[in-house]
């Protein structure tokens, strides 16, 4: 049965969560935005997904980066300092006795605010922009970073620069969400995503790799990834090949093709959410020996320090 790497079991305490909206703390029941939000219209607006890890903010730095980076790439003013979106994160947090916690995810949502009436053009925005914190006790299940995940190539590729920027994490997502559609119908548990020009580019909601030996079975491994021209700038992507440097294995971004995946020894894929899952079958081909190959699992105990180093 198809699983992603979102799976995760159902844990009762996300049933009373206190929810951040704006300056206001929301019990979940209770958390509701304006039909005339932006981004329930339009999917106006920028996101993250960020991990609390032993308490702490996994990598909130770079996660602030990126949104405001995507906010200033919509021509949106989020209105707070990154200062100020930290501290509203901590007093969620605080407010459901998860500042000492672990395996929390918060989904941190901006949308350029409410509209006076439905209509794309920004300047018919009548409020500030909207912000919603939600924590939930919610991590991968154990499976997903050792048996593997099935993945499809579909049809739908990731865009041009030109048409919507890949970079943005924004909310209008319905590109990958077709994507998603497809790899499901397919049977497998994401989608393999190609760019314009038919390279691998990224999947659905994750980031790809592969594990290949350019000089034959008995050389040395390599880590490939794309060139990161058609995906987002994955965090968790950036700290893989910040460890593949850090342990002297040879990384490149560069362009290759799904018939250079079918041959790969290992294959994976990078999140917040997950951390590394290796990918075992790519549109029915095993993918080396068809179990965790020995670089991922090097890469997730690298990755758990980088974590505790926090």
């Amino acid at each position: 049965m198809a699983h992603g790497t979102h799976d995760h079991d159902i844990d009762p305490r996300n049933e009373h969560v206190v929810i951040g909206i704006n300056d206001d703390l929301v019990p979940r029941e209770r958390a509701v935005v304006s039909v005339f939000d932006s981004g329930f219209m339009l999917g106006d607006g920028v996101w993250e997904g960020i991990r609390v890890h032993r308490g702490k903010l996994a990598f909130l730095d770079d996660h602030l980066r990126r949104l405001y980076e995507g906010a200033k790439g919509l021509h949106m003013d989020i209105g707070r300092t990154p200062d100020e979106l930290t501290r509203m994160i901590e007093a969620t947090l605080a407010a459901n006795d998860m500042t000492d916690a672990d395996g929390v995810h918060i989904r941190l949502m901006v949308t350029r605010g409410v509209k006076s009436t439905p209509y794309q053009d920004p300047r018919f925005t009548i409020t500030p922009p909207t912000i919603v914190i939600i924590p939930e006790y919610k991590t991968a299940r154990p499976e997903t970073l050792t048996e593997g995940l099935r993945l499809s190539t579909v049809s739908i590729r990731r865009g041009r620069p030109d048409v919507q920027d890949p970079k943005w994490n924004s909310h209008s997502k319905l590109n990958c969400i077709s994507a998603c559609i497809q790899a499901t119908e397919a049977g497998a548990d994401e989608a393999l995503m190609l760019d314009p020009q038919g390279f691998v580019a990224t999947c659905n909601s994750t980031h790809f790799f592969i594990v290949r030996h350019p000089d034959g079975p008995d050389g040395p491994a390599e880590v490939w990834t794309s060139t990161g021209d058609y995906c987002m700038p994955g965090i968790t992507r950036r700290n893989v090949l910040r460890l593949c440097g850090q342990h002297g294995v040879t990384w490149r971004e560069k362009n290759f093709s799904v018939t250079e995946c079918y041959g790969a020894t290992e294959a994976f894929v990078t999140g917040t959410f997950a951390g590394i899952a290796p990918v075992t079958v790519i549109d029915g081909r095993t993918i080396g020996s068809g179990e965790r190959g020995p670089m991922v699992e090097r890469l997730q105990g690298w990755y758990v320090e980088m974590l505790e180093a926090l």
